[in-house]
C-alpha cells in the first residue's frame, strides 16, 4: 500500500463528494472520526505492528451490527443500537480494515432489485438508469465505484452475487455457516450467510478468509471439516447447463455464457453438459413455497405493527409468508432435503457448477412496474444455492446487452476453495492462501512432483502446490529400485550431504492422514529442515533401503537427474 492509511481516507472522502451518490449510504461516518482511526493506525504500523487489511477500506450492509451505530435493516422505524459488533465486522476492523459506513439495501434483505427502500433506488455503478441488483446494492456499488475496498453483504437468494453481476464486480458467497452470521439481521435464518464484494478476488479471499472460523456465538456456525479440498486439480471438470436451461436469458446473454465456458475450456478445464431443471425448481420453493416463513419469523411481527413504516411489496412478501401453516412448512423442507440429495449426486462427478449469475440487466423504472415478477427472474440462478447448501463465486465474465455479464462457479458445501480457484480463470488471478487459511506442509522431493506420475496423490486429495523448496545442505538423494521410479532422501549431517530440491504443498489433516496410511515402505514422513533453517514435514526412506540405490546427490534433486539420464 503505497498511500498511508489517513491518505487513503481522505481520498476515499473526496471521492464520495465527487460521485455524488447519496442512496449507497443509509449512514456515512463523519471523515474526522474515520481519519482520526487511520491516522492511530498509522502510528501502530510505524511502530512495527503487522496487520492484513491495515488502511483497507470498509463499507457493511444495514442489516449487520457495528457497535454503536444503528441497525435499521433498510427501515428507519426498526432501528436498534448494538452494543457490540457482529463477529465478521469485528474480525476485519480488528485486522485493520477502516470502516466508513454503512449501506443501503432492499429493506429487511428482502429483494434482489436494490429498488425496495425508503431511501430510494440504489442506481447502478455503471448505468445509473439501470438497477444496481440486491439486496446488498449499497455494498456492491460502494465497491464498483471504487468509494470502499471491500464491502460486506449478506446472501440469502443471490444477494451476494446478482448486485456483483451488475456491477462488474466479485462476490464471495461462502459455505452457510463458516462465516459467523452472529449480529446480522436474519431474513430466512437458516439459509442466511455473510458475503463479501471486492474489486478483485484476491481481496475477496483476504477478506472472507479473515471472517471466517468457528464462533461460540453462532448458533449455526460449523467447522471446515478435517478432509477440506484446499485446491481444485490441475485440469477441474466443470457442469454446465443444457441450452433449455438457459432460456430466460437474452440472445446476448446466451452469447456472453457461451463465452465464457470456451474461456474455462482454454485454460484447460473439461465441460460437460447437465440437467439443472431441479436445481432451478428447488430455487422456486424460496418464494413460491413455505419456506418464506422464514421471513416472518424474522421481522414478521414489527412489519405487522408498523405497516406504513415498510416498503409495500417488502410488507406484502412478509405478512403473506406468516399465514402459511406449520404443515406447508414441514412438507417443502422435505422436498428440499430431496432435492440437496439429486444435486450433490448430479455433482458427484465433477468440480463445480458454471451458471450465468443472473438473468438480465432492467431498468429502475421497469422493476418500479413490475417489482415482484422481475425480481423473481433475478433469483433464477441463485435461489437455489443456500436452499441446497451449497458455495458460489461470482466474477465477471464480459458483456451482455451493454451491461455487465457476470457467472458464478457454485460448489457442494466446504468446496469454497476450488470454486474460487476455477473463479480465478476468468479474472488471472491466483490465491496464495487457501480458504480455510492453512493446511498442513508436506516437501516432496520425488515422484510426487508437479509433472511426475504420483503427483495425481496429491492433486487428487485437494492438495495445494505451494512453491518449491530447497533442503539444508544436510541430506543425500538415492534413486530407489522402485515402480514407478522414485527417489530416496536420507538425512546425513552437513559434513556429508548437500541441499537437495524439492516442492512445498499444503494438505488438510484429513488428506495427510490418508496419504500417510497409503505410503508404502520404504519411505516414512518425517521433519525435513529447509535451507532457510525452517522445518517442515516431508517424505524421508530407510537408509538401509537407501543404501541399497543409486546416489543421486550430485544432481542437487530428483528432475535434474532425469533430465541427465535423457540427454
Amino acid at each position: 500500500m503505497t498511500q498511508s492509511c489517513a491518505a487513503r481516507v481522505t481520498t476515499a472522502y473526496h471521492r464520495i463528494t465527487e460521485t455524488d451518490r447519496p442512496e449507497v449510504w443509509i449512514l456515512l461516518r463523519p471523515e474526522e472520526e474515520v481519519l482520526a482511526e487511520a491516522t492511530a493506525l498509522d502510528a501502530r504500523l510505524a511502530a512495527g505492528e503487522t496487520l492484513p487489511l491495515a488502511g483497507v477500506l470498509l463499507a457493511v450492509k444495514d442489516n449487520i451490527d457495528v457497535a454503536d451505530l444503528p441497525t435499521t435493516g433498510g427501515c428507519p422505524a426498526f432501528a436498534y443500537h448494538p452494543d457490540s459488533s457482529a463477529t465478521a465486522v469485528r474480525r476485519l476492523l480488528d485486522a485493520g480494515a477502516l470502516l466508513l459506513g454503512k449501506t443501503s439495501l432492499d429493506q429487511f434483505a428482502t429483494g434482489l432489485v436494490g429498488t425496495r427502500s425508503p431511501h430510494g433506488p440504489v442506481r447502478n455503478a455503471l448505468h445509473p438508469e439501470k438497477i444496481s441488483g440486491g439486496s446488498s446494492s449499497g455494498s456492491a456499488v460502494a465497491v464498483a465505484l471504487g468509494l470502499v475496498d471491500i464491502a460486506l453483504g449478506t446472501d440469502t437468494a443471490g444477494s451476494g452475487r446478482v448486485p456483483a453481476a451488475l456491477n462488474g464486480i466479485v462476490g464471495i458467497k461462502p459455505t452457510l455457516g463458516v462465516a459467523p452470521t452472529t449480529g446480522v439481521l436474519p431474513a430466512a435464518r437458516p439459509y442466511d450467510a455473510v458475503t463479501v464484494f471486492a474489486r478483485t478476488l484476491t481481496e475477496a479471499q483476504t477478506a472472507m478468509g479473515i471472517m471466517t472460523g468457528p464462533d461460540k456465538g453462532d448458533p449455526r456456525g460449523r467447522v471446515w471439516p478435517d478432509d477440506v479440498r484446499l485446491s481444485a486439480p490441475p485440469r477441474p471438470r466443470v457442469a454446465v447447463p443444457r441450452d433449455e436451461d438457459l432460456a430466460p436469458l437474452s440472445p446476448g446473454g446466451r452469447a456472453a455464457f457461451a463465452a465464457a465456458v470456451k474461456q474455462l475450456e482454454a485454460a484447460g478445464v473439461t465441460t460437460a453438459v447437465v440437467d439443472v431443471s431441479p436445481l432451478l425448481a428447488a430455487a422456486r420453493l424460496l418464494y413460491d413455497g413455505a419456506l418464506v416463513a422464514e421471513r416472518y419469523a424474522a421481522v414478521g411481527e414489527f412489519v405487522a405493527d408498523h405497516r406504513s413504516a415498510v416498503d409495500p411489496t417488502v410488507a406484502r412478501i412478509i405478512l403473506a409468508a406468516g399465514r402459511l401453516p406449520a404443515h406447508a412448512l414441514a412438507a417443502d423442507q422435505e422436498r428440499l432435503d430431496r432435492y440437496r440429495v439429486h444435486a450433490y449426486s448430479l455433482l458427484s462427478d465433477y468440480d463445480a457448477l458454471l451458471l450465468p449469475t443472473t438473468t438480465g440487466h432492467p431498468d429502475i423504472a421497469e422493476v418500479l412496474a413490475d417489482p415482484v415478477g422481475l425480481n423473481s427472474r433475478m433469483g433464477t440462478y441463485t435461489n437455489f444455492v443456500n436452499l441446497l447448501d451449497m458455495a458460489a463465486v461470482a466474477v465477471p465474465a464480459g458483456e451482455a446487452d451493454g451491461s455487465p455479464f457476470g457467472v458464478s462457479v457454485i460448489t457442494r458445501a466446504f468446496e469454497d476453495q476450488p470454486a474460487i480457484d476455477i473463479a480465478a480463470l476468468f479474472t488471472g488471478e491466483q490465491a496464495a492462501h487457501p480458504l480455510p487459511d492453512g493446511g498442513i506442509g508436506l516437501a516432496v522431493f520425488g515422484a510426487h512432483l508437479t509433472g511426475q506420475p504420483l503427483n495425481h496423490q496429491l492433486t487428487d486429495t485437494g492438495a495445494r502446490y505451494a512453491g518449491e523448496v530447497t533442503t539444508a545442505a544436510s541430506y543425500r538423494l538415492t534413486a530407489l529400485r522402485t515402480t514407478p521410479p522414485k527417489p530416496g532422501l536420507v538425512r546425513v549431517g552437513p559434513e556429508a550431504g548437500a541441499a537437495i530440491a524439492g516442492e512445498r504443498w499444503l494438505l488438510s489433516p484429513g488428506a495427510l492422514g490418508r496419504f500417510l496410511a497409503a505410503l508404502p515402505a520404504p519411505m516414512s514422513l518425517g521433519r525435513i529442515e529447509l535451507d532457510d533453517g525452517s522445518w517442515v514435514l516431508g517424505f524421508q526412506c530407510d537408509p538401509h533401503a537407501a543404501a541399497d540405490g543409486t546416489d543421486i546427490t550430485e544432481h542437487g534433486g530428483w528432475r535434474a537427474y532425469l533430465e541427465a539420464m535423457s540427454a
